[in-house]
């Protein structure tokens, strides 16, 4: 007999001391409020929306940007309304009100600016540059956290790369790139540093993107990591995930998502899909910005990614700091693609 997750009921994989302290840690967490979604009410229909006047979206610009100066034009225009036009859970055949909306979009900026997301590009810069700089100078705990940063990014575990037909940047996971004992911190630095790239190069109108991980050889689950990117991606940034193809389906994948998706939003949770390379080959081909071309040599295409992205190893550092992974070429490829995109939409 199989179970929902594709094991046999004589099939479990037996659990090591990191396995059997990730349940233990993500079980006391299973009724934490932090893992609910900053933004959905889970009783409403997300898929109704209603009308918000042009009057409205300035009312709620005017007040992000009272409350978050340097951080308001984080979010577009477009997720702005996605929010706004939402049903009210307390009654489901009107919008929510204006304050219940300015409410959950508060709860994602000040989540930003608890956990520093502003400054992380900064942080970058800081890491590329030399350690005798006026400003790593001025602030060696900046520093230091600026390298450990440098070192997360570095070993090129995650990235984003091209477009979909429909505009969403694609971030791809290369899990066996992954540390088996990360710094939990700066490798949740790294991923905020990345979604905010692939955030702010999404063509104007887009507001979500897709992950597609390879899942070939991943690293034992790490309780700490997986609860605060679990966390990270609820509260920092709803309805930014469209969805998560991971493949190959490997016993380690499978233990790691049977303790996650009892946690996750039931919205979240329905857009995670595990499956074959073949069925991820196929998923590829349709979505990809120019199809099968596009498809990663690492399932089985034709399209490097490792000239871009190359194992820490290879990789040369690209200033005066420890920076090695290429985030500022990464950018400059997300504008150019953004370009192109709206350009051909205008065409």
């Amino acid at each position: 007999m199989m179970n929902w997750l594709g094991y046999g009921s004589e099939e479990q994989p037996k659990e090591g001391d990191e396995a059997a302290k990730a349940r233990a840690m993500l079980a006391k967490d299973a009724d934490n409020d932090d893992f609910k979604d900053a933004l959905e009410d889970e009783e409403v229909d997300s898929s109704k929306t209603f009308e918000v006047t042009k009057e409205e979206l300035g009312i709620i610009r005017s007040e992000l940007a009272t409350e978050f100066p340097n951080d308001y034009n984080y979010l577009s225009d477009a997720y702005i309304l996605s929010v706004a036009s939402k049903p009210y859970s307390k009654d489901p055949n009107v919008r929510r009100p204006l304050e219940y909306s300015m409410e959950k979009l508060t709860n994602v900026m000040t989540w930003r600016a608890q956990e520093g997301a502003p400054e992380m590009e900064n942080l970058i810069k800081l890491a590329n540059g030399p350690a005798d700089s006026p400003e790593a100078l001025e602030s060696p705990e900046k520093l230091t956290k600026a390298k450990a940063l440098g070192v997360a990014l570095n070993y090129s575990g995650f990235y984003f790369h091209g477009l979909t037909k429909d505009g969403r940047p694609v971030l791809w996971v290369r899990t066996n790139r992954m540390p088996w004992y990360p710094d939990v911190d700066a490798q949740c630095n790294a991923l905020i540093a990345l979604a905010d790239a692939g955030i702010k190069y999404m063509p104007e109108g887009v507001t979500d993107f897709i992950c597609i991980s390879d899942s070939s050889y991943p690293p034992p689950p790490n309780p700490t990591f997986l609860i605060k990117m679990l966390k990270a991606l609820v509260k920092g940034y709803p309805d930014r995930l469209y969805v998560l193809w991971s493949a190959p389906v490997s016993s380690v994948i499978q233990f790691v998502m049977n303790l996650l998706l009892p946690l996750m939003p039931g919205r979240l949770a329905s857009k995670v899909v595990l499956t074959d390379l073949e069925g991820v080959r196929n998923k590829l081909k349709g979505i990809l910005m120019n199809g099968e071309e596009d498809i990663p040599t690492f399932f089985g295409g034709s399209c490097d990614h490792d000239k871009f992205y190359p194992e820490e190893s290879y990789a040369e550092n690209r200033g005066k700091g420890n920076l090695k992974f290429d985030y500022f070429g990464m950018v400059e490829r997300l504008e150019k693609a953004k370009k192109e995109f709206e350009l051909g939409k205008k065409n």
